[in-house]
């Protein structure tokens, strides 16, 4: 693609940077067919080919974002699904997210738009703040369709209720900086990212994966001062904010690594693997950061790919057909594909594909909340696929937000079918506890495998 930037234009690293992706894209339109709101609502301008000309028009002119730019630019979910698909490479996430913070800087959004996000960065990024909001929104659940006749404001309220779960998990050890020894021999040492969101929704995915990996000769360690990804205000465009929540956890994290040292960094929201391993892109401007982001993106793991390194071994059947989940920032954001799979199938699980696997529950962060319709379209689809799949007795995935988002999915067509962690199947299958969700689905317990015998010589 042509573009006619000023010199001074290029100045600015992001512009220059949107300037190299936008020079990359070809206008070949394979994007189109594989693009959630493309193929919901049929307007080039809700693809990524017709994004990609909105910006490049808003960029170019140094125009500031206009009412039809910022709905279009909104109710793209950053699936990537269109980076999977482009044969030339263009790196779409950096393009929309440099969009996204330029339309903050430059648009004026209506007073309501406005508070609802302001309110969504000051609670969700905060596990204290999301408990208190999540107890609220237990009271305000049974009246969700009052606050959905809200004029301008009451999709969203009412999306924000029926996605709240109906009760408040206990808060999980696990979320207390510490050090969760090795069993045995230490093998490796790894630190865990909390995060926000996920250990407040379901404390037992992390609890699960420690107890997993401390199984397999791994020290855990929890480190102080780690939290939020960044990625929830990211995808707003409230660049300082992230970069700001991004500091945080590489200077927590940089502390172990210049003391004990750390083989990796898992993460076990796949969301938030996709938003780390960028972390090197987003600060490269900082020079206090920039060398410190790089290492740290360079040591994230979605735990499925640290589980392929370790001599994983079922101690307990898995007679169990599982369907795939593929959350789209594993899939088209970090491009891993089979990880998941492969260990799931190693421990003795049968895994099936989702049909139209590739195209977004709808969650996408805070998409479902923002773009209520949208998500909740894209939700019945995926739900639909789902039930597609032959003979699943649980969905595995590896991200909280479309556990979350299926899960409602499940409550409005009364579906029982249990949704499970990645994390928490390896757990069972290696000697750990049946999962929560299987347990409330009635599942028996399956029985422990008998040890191998070496015969004496």
């Amino acid at each position: 693609m042509q573009t006619t930037f000023t010199p001074e234009q290029l100045d600015d690293p992001a512009t220059r940077e949107s300037e190299k992706i936008l020079r990359t894209c070809v206008h070949c339109g394979f994007c189109t067919a594989t693009c959630p709101t493309y193929l919901l609502l049929g307007d080039e301008l809700d693809s990524p080919r017709g994004r990609i000309y909105l910006i490049k028009d808003m960029l170019e002119n140094s125009r500031p974002a206009t009412p039809e730019v910022v709905k279009h630019i909104d109710r793209c979910l950053s699936c990537l699904s269109c980076m999977t698909t482009c044969p030339s490479g263009v790196h779409y996430m950096h393009l929309v997210d440099h969009a996204r913070a330029y339309i903050e800087q430059t648009y004026e959004r209506p007073k309501h738009d406005r508070a609802l996000r302001a309110l969504l960065a000051r609670v969700l990024p905060h596990r204290n703040r999301l408990r208190l909001a999540l107890l609220a929104a237990k009271v305000g659940k049974p009246f969700s369709g009052l606050f959905g006749a809200i004029p301008l404001a009451g999709d969203r309220l009412r999306a924000m209720l029926d996605l709240a779960p109906g009760q408040l998990q206990a808060r999980s050890p696990i979320e207390r900086p510490g050090v969760h020894p090795a069993q045995g021999a230490r093998r490796g040492r790894v630190a865990l990212l909390n995060g926000c969101a996920q250990p407040v929704l379901d404390p037992g995915i992390n609890e699960a994966t420690v107890r997993l990996l401390n199984r397999h000769g791994v020290e855990v360690v929890v480190p102080r001062g780690e939290g939020c990804c960044g990625a929830l205000v990211h995808h707003m465009g409230q660049e300082s904010q992230a970069h700001g929540f991004a500091k945080a956890n590489i200077d927590a994290w940089t502390r172990e690594i210049e003391g004990e040292g750390l083989d990796a960094i898992i993460i076990t929201t796949s969301g938030c693997g996709t938003t780390i391993k960028d972390y090197g892109f987003m600060l490269r401007e900082d020079s206090a950061y920039a060398e410190k982001a790089r290492r740290v993106s360079e040591l994230a793991k979605d735990v499925s790919e640290y589980l392929l390194t370790l001599d994983l071994a079922p101690r307990r059947e898995a007679d169990m057909t599982v369907a795939y989940h593929a959350a789209c920032s594993i899939q088209h954001g970090q491009g891993i594909k089979d990880d998941p799979k492969l260990v799931l199938r190693r421990l003795g699980y049968t895994v099936k594909d989702i049909p139209e696997g590739h195209i977004c529950c709808g969650s996408a962060g805070v998409y479902n909340i923002l773009q209520p319709e949208i998500a909740g379209q894209l939700r019945e689809r995926k739900v639909a696929n789902i039930e597609r799949v032959r003979g699943a007795q649980v969905l595995a995935t590896g991200n909280i937000g479309c556990m979350t988002q299926i899960a409602r999915g499940f409550r409005d067509r009364g579906s029982s079918l249990p949704i499970v962690h990645l994390a928490e199947l390896a757990d069972w299958a290696t000697g750990g506890p049946m999962p929560r969700a299987l347990e409330e689905a009635g599942f028996d317990e399956r029985p422990m495998l008998e040890p191998v015998r070496v015969a004496a010589e």
